[in-house]
């Protein structure tokens, strides 16, 4: 809209020159008593100073100099003067560079949130000493405010305009009545800010009367709960005192029965001093019986050392005979020394015939698996140790392969063999399944079963074959194996006993 020339009672006339206060200066601050506004935002550092306009002396209307001086600037509210300098830095950059003051040309290239925070004392500084520059300004102001600027340029403020905008703008356009809408708008500010400081006192005041009633209300429940507490201490305390007089009446009858209780102690400490008197007679009567009984053991123990003796040469006579009635008999029949064991005949024949048990050789089987036989059946004369391999192996060290517990055991049974002299057999199942068989040891035979045939089945024909008398020896955990061989009169033990004769050579 068109614009024009705003009244401003302190723009000065042709020919005088209007009076500027000190620069630097900020709004309203000619007013005799200045409210309190907040603290100057600080300038830019090396920002100019605003040049120094010194005083003239205003004419009135009239022309009679010194008549009518500019009354003082009026005192600002401080979010109208925030207003008034936000106002101007928006619009500085658009005016032309030589309309412009010096001090804020600098100003005019700060960022659009620096210009009003870092210039706001210069800037309020030349709208108070410049009222060329603020006509300047006020034009751009009014360009953007539309109504409502043109309602302030005739002196009017709408009722719903914000008071802050139409005291800002009355200052920047100075109308007539300027001074009265700013004082007004002012008037509205202080009551809005006493509005919002009563509001949040009353709320202050709705909060804490809201946290006492809370409180109260917590103590109310808390003085119940305590109450609660009481009655139900105080029950406590009477079951407390009950049991305390029952324990009292308690502790009465157990000092009486302690009394009884020593009293019965004292006797019986008596009596048992009578006994143990008693004891002693009988014990030192019984040392002489046995002193007695032992001088008799001596004799009867010489005696029997020399009827030991007797018997002991009977004995040596009674072996000496039968080994020269072996030795005559040996040579009446002419017997032949024999380079064949029986085990031998089956290991060689290997028929499926089969073989009559004999009978009387079940005498001489015996149910044991103490590890210690071992030792004391291998120690007979002409013993025959026979091995079910695998299921000694598998028990013993199953981890390793078929080829190296079949190693393992023959060179441990070869070690027996060396030690004992007896004749040793090891068995092992499935003569199409062996690989890698080692040199036998010196008296350790090894057989295979074959296609058709069990190591259990040869194991039994291995016994069946050796004579009446002769101590074979079967070492197998397995159950039916140790059966068969028992009624065929061998001597069947566990895969144990071999294992820990073994580990220990």
């Amino acid at each position: 809209m068109p614009l024009t020339e705003p009244y401003d009672d302190h723009l000065p006339e042709e020919g005088s020159s209007a009076a500027v206060p000190e620069a630097g200066g900020d709004l309203g601050a000619g007013a005799p008593e200045p409210g309190p506004t907040l603290p100057e935002p600080e300038s830019e550092p090396g920002l100019p100073e605003p040049e120094p306009v010194l005083p003239t002396p205003d004419e009135s209307d009239d022309g009679e100099p010194g008549a009518g001086l500019p009354e003082p600037e009026p005192v600002l509210p401080e979010p109208v003067r925030q207003r008034i300098v936000a106002l101007t830095a928006a619009v500085l950059p658009g005016l032309p560079a030589d309309e412009v003051p010096v001090p804020l040309r600098r100003v005019a290239k700060f960022a659009p949130n620096r210009r009003a925070r870092l210039g706001g004392s210069v800037i309020a500084a030349q709208l108070t000493a410049d009222p060329l520059f603020r006509q300047r300004v006020t034009a751009r102001v009014l360009a953007d405010a539309g109504d409502l600027g043109a309602a302030v340029v005739e002196g009017t403020a709408p009722a719903a305009a914000d008071p802050v905008e139409v005291a800002a703008l009355a200052y920047l356009v100075r109308p007539r009545g300027w001074r009265e809408l700013i004082d007004t708008s002012g008037a509205a500010v202080r009551a809005e800010a006493d509005s919002a400081v009563v509001a949040e006192l009353v709320r202050e005041a709705e909060q804490r009367a809201t946290r006492a009633e809370h409180d109260r209300a917590v103590a109310r429940v808390e003085a119940d709960k305590l109450r609660d507490e009481l009655a139900r201490v105080r029950e406590e305390l009477g079951q407390l005192r009950e049991e305390s007089r029952q324990l009292q009446r308690s502790l009465r009858e157990t000092q009486a029965r302690e009394r009884r209780a020593n009293e019965l102690l004292a006797t019986e400490r008596g009596r048992a001093t009578r006994a143990a008197a008693d004891t002693d007679a009988e014990l030192r009567r019984a040392r002489a019986r046995l002193a007695e009984a032992e001088a008799a053991a001596g004799v009867a123990k010489a005696s029997a050392k020399e009827a030991r003796s007797v018997d002991d040469a009977r004995l040596w006579l009674l072996l000496e005979t039968i080994g020269q009635a072996a030795v005559g008999l040996r040579r009446e029949l002419a017997l032949d020394p024999v380079d064949k064991l029986p085990a031998d005949f089956v290991a060689d024949a290997f028929t499926d015939t089969p073989v009559t048990t004999q009978g009387g050789p079940a005498a001489r089987a015996r149910d044991t698996d103490d590890p210690a036989r071992l030792d004391q059946l291998l120690a007979l004369p002409r013993a025959h140790l026979v091995v079910d391999g695998y299921n000694v192996t598998k028990r013993g060290f199953g981890e390793m392969s078929l080829e190296q517990q079949r190693k393992r055991l023959i060179t441990g049974l070869g070690g027996i063999a060396a030690q004992t002299g007896d004749e040793v057999t090891v068995v092992f199942d499935g003569a199409e399944r062996m690989h890698g068989l080692p040199p036998t040891p010196r008296g350790v035979r090894v057989l295979f079963s074959r296609k058709g045939e069990t190591a259990d089945e040869l194991i039994r024909r291995l016994v069946r074959a050796e004579p009446p008398g002769r101590p074979v020896v079967v070492v197998s955990s397995d159950r039916e194996v140790a059966d068969g061989v028992r009624r065929h009169g061998a001597y069947p033990l566990g895969a144990d006993s071999l294992l820990r004769r073994l580990a220990r050579s």
